[in-house]
């Protein structure tokens, strides 16, 4: 470790943001990374723990913590401090696929997970990531890299979201001929459509996307799998199938007045958004306006965030963001400690937007929709909240957030998201392969395995674990891709 004392004699300092009210003018990011004498002093930071949990990617209580790809934090880090860059690149390089991208989407497990949270700030490793990997394109480490031998062997990857680049990706590097399908137009998956231009600028994914081609990986796109691709094609074609596409299904909510015109499912909203945005500057008007309308957001994850941040940037007269659990806390309690992940009180970017913008908050915690009321048109025009309060289910015996009786109130909504997560993979994709499902219809697997039910077709992602991180995805793509080549080659070095 360079610099033991870094923890003590530096403060952490992160990249700077646009102000609010300037950045929502457009869809571009919005970060300012420091400059690499700046951040070498946030490397210098890292204690270089005898037990860095910031890389162990294990699960306690429930929670990651860590690092899922067991990136070597401390190591990184301290090539960050002595100005290593090209080290720095290596060292990262040899767990990470796709550093570029989670250094912008991550939520960073790794930084909850940092001893310095004891008594402090954490060390700011996924900007360090952000430094090491932006360094190596701008100087050309970065360079296309194709197999020197190639083993005869054919692998298709349905999916070209975050597990089925990385699966690609690892599958070529060992020698295997890839082929990529992707049902949409352009490459990428949730990080291309499901992900804001203003967390991840598209020609960040075009740049990892060229490489890719030029080490020898195919990308065929408008390929819907069970539509316009049969599947009995790719089992005929190819020596192994994986399955990356995702947890597609929206969850949906049952009220009186949900058919009424103007209510979407957020991963539709965020889609047509960056398309038309791709596409034609939204010249198009291929995408669903907010302009001048108020709009509720059913959930206050990531997504519903997202769905914020966009409303705002399209003109929304007003955003309200509904969640139906309690407030965090703003600092851990007690039955949360470290290295658990935090379940505290997180204001992101959206957030911030729309208390610059409109002077308020936008979430209302323990409140969900009970009705929505069309005019007669049938578009929606306001929407009845209920409040909640936690009660135990006598059939049961779980906790269930349950209406509180006479807590109604109504409010203004020209254009309601529902952001309320996933519930599995699509029914005719893995109809079309003949997987089975376990009772959450996830695609199927032995414990810690990635082969499905049937021979030769392997699965990985949120279509394997259900509606989750860009860096698990990443990690289930790196080990399907594993067990891929166990099972062409009879061994695997990857």
């Amino acid at each position: 470790m360079g610099k033991p004392t870094g923890f003590l004699d530096y403060e952490r300092e992160n990249s700077q943001e646009i102000a609010p009210l300037e950045r929502i003018k457009n869809f571009n990011e919005f970060h300012i990374p420091l400059s690499l004498e700046k951040q070498r002093l946030q490397g210098a930071r890292c204690m270089a723990c005898g037990v860095p949990f910031c890389q162990a990617g294990m699960m306690i209580a429930g929670m990651a913590s860590g690092c899922p790809l067991n990136n070597l934090v401390p190591e990184s880090n301290d090539l960050v401090y002595l100005g290593n860059w090209e080290e720095a690149y290596k060292r990262l390089t040899k767990t990470h696929c796709f550093p570029e991208f989670t250094s912008r989407v991550c939520p960073a497990l790794c930084e909850a997970a940092c001893t310095c949270n004891l008594n402090g700030e954490p060390v700011a490793t996924k900007e360090n990531e952000r430094a090491i990997i932006e360094n190596a394109f701008a100087t050309g480490l970065v360079k296309p890299c194709p197999p020197q031998v190639r083993t005869g062997k054919k692998v298709a990857v349905v999916g070209s979201g975050p597990s089925g680049l990385a699966t690609a990706l690892q599958l070529n590097k060992r020698g295997h001929k890839v082929t990529v399908y992707e049902r949409n137009d352009r490459v990428g998956g949730l990080l291309r459509y499901g992900i804001p231009n203003m967390k991840i600028e598209k020609s960040v994914i075009d740049r990892r996307i060229a490489l890719m081609e030029e080490e020898g990986i195919e990308f065929v796109t408008n390929a819907n799998i069970g539509e316009n691709v049969s599947a009995d094609e790719l089992m005929k074609n190819y020596d192994a199938v994986v399955l990356c596409c995702g947890a597609s299904n929206p969850r949906d909510i049952q009220v009186p007045g949900r058919d009424s015109k103007g209510i979407y499912f957020a991963v539709d909203f965020l889609k047509a958004t960056t398309k038309s945005l791709l596409d034609s500057d939204f010249k198009d008007k291929k995408f669903i306006s907010a302009k001048d309308k108020h709009v509720i957001i059913i959930g206050g994850g990531d997504t519903g965030n997202d769905c914020c941040g966009t409303s705002i940037r399209l003109g929304a007269a007003s955003v309200t963001m509904l969640e139906m659990m309690p407030q965090p806390p703003v600092e851990r309690a007690e039955n949360n400690p470290w290295p658990q992940w935090p379940r505290v009180l997180k204001t992101d970017y959206g957030h911030q937007e729309a208390i610059a913008l409109y002077g308020s908050d936008p979430r209302i915690y323990t409140t969900t929709v009970k009705e929505f009321i069309a005019n007669k048109k049938g578009e929606v025009t306001k929407a009845v909240l209920v409040k909640l309060e936690s009660k135990k289910d006598e059939k049961t015996g779980r906790m269930m957030m349950v209406p509180v009786e006479g807590s109604e109130w109504t409010v203004k909504a020209d254009l309601v998201l529902i952001a309320a997560g996933f519930l599995g993979s699509q029914k005719y994709v893995t109809d079309a392969f003949k997987v089975d499902l376990n009772p959450r219809t996830n695609v199927a697997t032995k414990p810690d395995e990635y082969a499905t039910s049937v021979p030769k077709v392997f699965t990985a992602g949120d279509m394997h674990r259900g509606q989750s991180l860009v860096v698990w995805a990443i990690r289930e793509g790196r080990e399907a891709a594993k067990e891929v080549d166990r099972y062409l080659m009879g061994y695997t070095n990857l």
